[in-house]
């Protein structure tokens, strides 16, 4: 079969080759893939960032959803000819993270979804909505769930208040579908207006041009008249943490989910104004099947940037690493 293998690290060392077929032992199941999203997550892993000593050859990618076809001894939970996707660390069922569930992180702490066939944890594999295409349901499993954790698990978001999304990479235009089903307000940031208008067609109810305007944490708490955003995704890390801490309120929440850019924080407003600034690492399956269930109910349709053919994986990460896609950014068998 085929898989993708990071040779060296650097999208050079990306390398299509034929690898041994799997085969599931007891408790396993055996997947065949037919669509794989992308992540920022993924190119770090290839550039070397995420884990420079990551050991080569190693199989990428924490997202994908397919067709179970063979499940070995003892499984109960799936059948052959169910549509799933794998959990992105495979033993974060539920309850608190933990060292060992981090250490289960498709992709990153263990060999990903980069294949024809992959062989997962029979327990760590939930079905997909049945309304979406085999390219949206591949999306779900790192960039939805982190969303649905930091606003809604942890959040408790409710109708009626205010967030603010950074950019529209998938992480944050979750946030802004999950956001908008609940019945909140949303303002966004970007520094294209053409993606902002698209936000808008989403259901932003403001968006803010940091280019144009820097400043704009003072903006997004003047458009709240003066009170601040009840929370915030935030996807910059240090390098816009301080307009974040600027426009959220008092009380208010901050989910900590990307290091997008670097920087000092100076952590005063965050004693000051009294505010939760919460990291978010993905989710465990529960929240999975929890969100799964909200995205069925509501017939939420994932914004998918564009679809490429497996084997021009590398091509898709070039254009993540451009900056010019808008959602999530698929792969098709």
């Amino acid at each position: 079969m085929k898989a993708f293998l990071l040779k060296s690290f650097g999208l050079d060392g990306l390398s299509m080759e034929d690898v041994p077929d799997v085969q599931p032992g007891p408790g396993q199941v055996l997947v065949k893939m037919r669509a794989w999203s992308l992540n920022y997550r993924d190119l770090l892993v290839v550039r070397g960032i995420y884990a420079p000593k990551l050991k080569l050859p190693f199989q990428i990618l924490s997202d994908g959803v397919g067709e179970i076809a063979a499940i070995g001894a003892g499984v109960t939970r799936v059948k052959p000819g169910d549509r799933v996707a794998g959990i992105f660390m495979q033993d974060w069922r539920e309850g608190e993270p933990s060292q060992e569930k981090s250490a289960s992180a498709l992709g990153g702490a263990v060999p990903g979804v980069a294949a024809e066939y992959v062989v997962l944890d029979s327990e760590g594999v939930v079905p997909v909505p049945q309304h979406l295409s085999d390219e949206e349901a591949a999306t779900l499993p790192c960039a939805a769930v982190t969303a649905w954790h930091a606003l809604v698990t942890c959040g408790h978001l409710a109708a009626g208040e205010t967030i603010l999304v950074q950019g529209t990479g998938g992480v944050s235009i979750f946030a802004l579908q999950f956001a908008r089903m609940f019945g909140a307000r949303v303002i966004a940031t970007s520094s294209s207006d053409k993606k902002l208008e698209r936000v808008r067609d989403l259901g932003a109810s403001d968006v803010i041009n940091y280019k144009t305007t820097p400043d704009w944490g003072r903006m997004a708490r003047d458009l709240t008249g003066l009170t601040g955003v009840d929370h915030i995704v935030e996807v910059g890390g240090a390098g816009t943490l301080a307009q974040s801490l600027d426009a959220v309120r008092i009380g208010g929440r901050i989910s900590l989910i990307g290091v997008l850019t670097g920087g000092t924080v100076n952590p005063i407003p965050i004693l000051m104004k009294n505010i939760t600034v919460q990291g978010i690492y993905v989710g465990s399956r529960v929240m999975f099947e929890a969100m799964n269930a909200a995205i069925s109910f509501a017939g939420l349709k994932p914004v998918v940037d564009r679809v490429f053919p497996f084997s021009e994986l590398p091509q898709a990460l070039r254009h993540m690493e451009s900056g010019a896609h808008f959602g999530k950014i698929v792969l098709k068998a």
